[in-house]
């Protein structure tokens, strides 16, 4: 009985068993299956990673700066002419071979004098001025004289060469000294406002109000007037235009600095008890810096046009140093240059140009790399 009972126990047990078994079988085969499919979801993701990189902020500048053709234009143009301006010399060079001698052309000038004596006898006399010229005066373009000579007979390629160190480096000083004034000035305005802030907006406001130019020729009277050095003019007159363009650049910075002093990480810095100083220069003034950079580049094409206006009316660089703007000054002293050397102003004007247009392309370029409405 009992073995009867056993057995009819197995035959009773066995497709309960089996049908376990495939259930358990099944069951392990899909965990397989989800898990494979999870290591290759993995593996795709992981591949994905490689595959896409996270820019930094400064790279995506760079690109989208890059990415526009004008950006580029106006890159190699700034850089090309400081590379003419620095290093062309050092290839060309023939400054020191202008010369003067008394065997060169001589023009003589004559005028009748007439002088009278004690007794009141007329005596007229014919006076001969005999100045000397120098040799290669108005050279024409030649393999000695790449673009000939002017009326002093000094190279005009070779004084392009050192006009562009001046007139660049002027500018470059100028825009660097009024960006360190409005940044100065604009974030203690900006930051602490009331008082402090209108004592400077108001001394902003009668800086705007002077005419430059018309006090600029003031200046420059009173330079020659008190015999300063010729090679050092420029510098103190571009030093108070710098003095008095500083506002505008104040009031960019003021106005970005009210807005970004209440935004919560300066509210966390406050409470952190950060000094006056680190919270302007450090938290403030960083977060100004795409539209400082932007206003640089652009004041620096203004800048180089000031310089030249300057350098143009007589009150910037003097002979025998060079700089664009007086270069072509020369057509106001002698029409004839003007109207038959255009090989003496032309190179000077064309390099303003470029130069102006050099700093506005990449001006622009900044502009809309930097900007953060972007999305390419």
């Amino acid at each position: 009985m009992e073995e009867n009972f056993e057995k009819l126990a197995l035959e009773t047990a066995g497709p309960v068993a089996e049908e376990a078994v495939e259930e358990n079988a099944a069951r392990i085969s899909e965990e397989i299956a989800e898990e494979e499919a999870i290591k290759a979801a993995q593996d795709e993701e992981n591949a994905l990673d490689k595959n896409v990189r996270l820019l930094s902020p400064a790279r995506m500048v760079a690109r989208r700066f890059f990415r526009s053709k004008l950006s580029i234009v106006g890159l190699v143009i700034i850089v090309a002419l400081i590379i003419f301006s620095w290093l062309g010399p050092v290839v060309y060079n023939r400054w020191g071979e202008i010369e003067y001698d008394n065997g060169g052309r001589v023009d003589c000038d004559t005028a009748e004098v007439t002088v009278y004596d004690d007794d009141g006898s007329e005596y007229t006399f014919t006076q001969v001025v005999e100045s000397s010229q120098p040799v290669n005066k108005l050279a024409p373009m030649n393999g000695d004289h790449i673009l000939g000579t002017d009326v002093q007979g000094m190279d005009v390629f070779t004084r392009l060469m050192y006009g562009g160190r001046i007139s660049l480096s002027i500018s470059f000083i100028a825009v660097f000294a009024v960006t360190f004034l409005g940044v100065l000035f604009g974030g203690i305005a900006g930051y602490f406002g009331k008082k402090v802030d209108e004592v400077i907006m108001r001394i902003c406001d009668i800086l705007m109000c002077i005419p430059s130019l018309p006090i600029m020729l003031i200046v420059g009277t009173l330079f020659d007037s008190w015999h300063i050095d010729p090679q050092y003019r420029i510098y103190l007159l571009m030093l108070f235009l710098t003095f008095i363009s500083w506002p505008g650049t104040a009031r960019l910075v003021r106005g970005q600095i009210l807005f970004l002093r209440e935004q919560e990480y300066m509210v966390a810095a406050e409470a952190m008890g950060f000094s006056t100083s680190r919270k302007i220069f450090k938290h403030l003034v960083p977060n100004v810096l795409p539209q400082l950079i932007v206003s640089m580049t652009l004041s620096l094409g203004s800048m180089i046009l000031s310089e030249a206006t300057l350098s143009y009316l007589g009150l910037g660089v003097q002979a025998p140093y060079a700089a664009w703007g007086t270069m072509i000054n020369i057509v106001t002293e002698d029409p004839n240059v003007m109207a038959n050397y255009f090989n003496v102003w032309i190179p000077p004007g064309l390099c303003i140009i470029l130069a102006v247009l050099g700093f506005n392309f990449i001006g622009d370029g900044l502009r809309d790399a930097l900007d953060p409405k972007a999305r390419r």
